[in-house]
């Protein structure tokens, strides 16, 4: 399988709970968002809010139904459930 590394970003409170701000993360090339997100939420101890975590490629939100093709250098922005606002 080809593999590749990618940045994650992390936002809020997924930032609070694994305790960076972002790193490399290899996987592979061909990922579903569903198994990349268990990747994610295991590797970086997210299993609190992971029912609510949404993740952008590349600063644009996608399905959960894709099927990620990876390549180097590309960005996942881990982006937990917000707080705040009007009321």
């Amino acid at each position: 399988m080809d593999c590749v590394t990618v940045k994650i970003l992390f936002f809020a409170k997924a930032r609070e709970l694994s305790g960076v701000k972002e790193c490399n993360l290899m996987t592979i090339k061909e990922i579903s968002y569903r198994n990349l997100k268990k990747i994610i939420v295991n590797k970086f101890h997210l299993e609190s809010i992971c029912d609510n975590l949404i993740l952008a490629l590349n600063e644009n939100f996608v399905s959960e139904d894709i099927i990620f093709n990876l390549i180097e250098k590309d960005e996942i922005a881990v982006i937990p459930p917000l707080s705040g606002g009007l009321k």
